[in-house]
């Protein structure tokens, strides 16, 4: 009987550490799930607001305010924010980083014409009207070099979003490209001749010894056969001894 009284108490005992273990897990959780929200603010509208102001107010919330870009804006004055990501009433929590396009006001500027000129004078151009020079790409284009056949925005472009102008640059006519023919079997003094007289050049020749082979029979090639080669290749040989 004693024995079965102790087993009682001490599943009761087990029950209640079961219980209170129960009702501490719960309070964690929800303790944690009070602080995760207290911690989140309502996205304040940025928009149309002074950057310097909206910098502060960010930063009062524990948020982190980027600036992405500077635009020019007929419907924004110079300095205010102009776009905002997130979006106000957006739920953002502390550290959370805030990115803004900032406005530079009306355009002011007139983009000039710059196709024809060197990429070094387009550059002198655009910072002599308050322009930069942002990507610079460059093509194969017939004519010369390192001259500009095209840009974004165009010459004296009205609607100006940002004072950056991205070039297009001739990189010259692409050399000719030839397909590599297979010389493999054939005699070096053959391939040698046809190489000469297209205007290509025979480096090294390295002579292999096998047995029971024809003497000058080409083993293998470089560059191999098939591959894209230019007027300037160089060959190079492996033949019979």
């Amino acid at each position: 009987m004693g024995a079965a009284n102790r087993l009682r108490s001490l599943f009761r005992l087990f029950l209640l550490f079961t219980v209170l273990m129960a009702v501490a897990l719960l309070s964690a959780i929800t303790t944690i799930r009070l602080t995760i929200h207290g911690r989140q603010e309502s996205m304040p509208k940025l928009v149309g607001m002074n950057f310097d102001s909206a910098q502060r107010m960010t930063a009062e919330m524990g948020l982190e305010l980027k600036v992405e870009d500077k635009i020019y804006s007929t419907q924004y004055a110079s300095n205010q924010v102009a776009q905002q990501m997130p979006p106000p009433g957006t739920h953002v929590k502390m550290g959370q980083h805030v990115h803004v396009l900032v406005s530079l006001g009306p355009p002011q500027l007139k983009v000039p014409l710059l196709m024809g000129e060197s990429v070094r004078a387009a550059r002198i151009m655009a910072i002599q009207r308050g322009l930069t020079v942002g990507d610079v790409a460059v093509l194969p284009w017939s004519g010369d070099p390192d001259v500009v056949v095209g840009q974004d925005p165009p010459p004296a472009a009205a609607e100006v979003r940002t004072p950056t102008v991205n070039l297009l640059v001739s990189g010259g006519e692409e050399p000719a490209a030839y397909l590599c023919p297979r010389f493999i079997g054939q005699p070096i003094a053959d391939v040698r001749r046809i190489l000469e007289k297209a205007g290509f050049k025979v480096g090294l020749v390295m002579p292999v010894p096998i047995d029971g082979g024809t003497a000058g029979i080409i083993l293998t090639q470089a560059p191999a056969a098939g591959s894209k080669i230019g007027p300037d290749a160089v060959f190079s040989f492996q033949v019979i001894q």
